[in-house]
């Protein structure tokens, strides 16, 4: 039987200040669409792309892990230069930074300590 692919609609992180984290994803990555508050605290964030943040309070459980991490993916090249210059300039910490003819990206830290890649490649 052949199934239809399901897309990725939200990704979950605890986060030990939710006002700060939410604060980051809104100003950062765009996830400023109206939020839902569950009743155990969650928040969901939306961005335009209709991708649900899921942001729940706790304590971190040790640094994440660096070979776990997330993405956002760009069609402009620009728009990843000038979101690492302004991330740069906002102290926000870059772990990893490449600007190649066919690859622009970097990855950056969360303030809990995830890793975040934003890129753009061709084709």
């Amino acid at each position: 039987m052949e199934r239809a692919p399901l897309p990725l609609a939200h990704l979950n992180l605890t986060v030990t200040d939710l006002d700060r984290s939410i604060a980051f994803y809104r100003r950062w990555f765009g996830f400023d669409r109206p939020t839902t508050t569950y009743p155990d605290g969650t928040v969901f964030l939306r961005n335009e792309d209709r991708f649900d943040l899921a942001l729940h309070a706790g304590p971190v459980p040790a640094a994440p892990l660096r070979s776990m991490h997330f993405g956002f993916r760009s069609h402009d090249a620009e728009q990843v230069r000038r979101l690492r210059a302004e991330l740069t300039a906002a102290g926000v910490a870059l772990t990893e930074q490449h600007d190649e003819p066919d690859y622009v990206g970097f990855k950056c830290l969360d303030p809990d300590g995830y890793e975040i890649e934003v890129y753009w490649e061709s084709g």
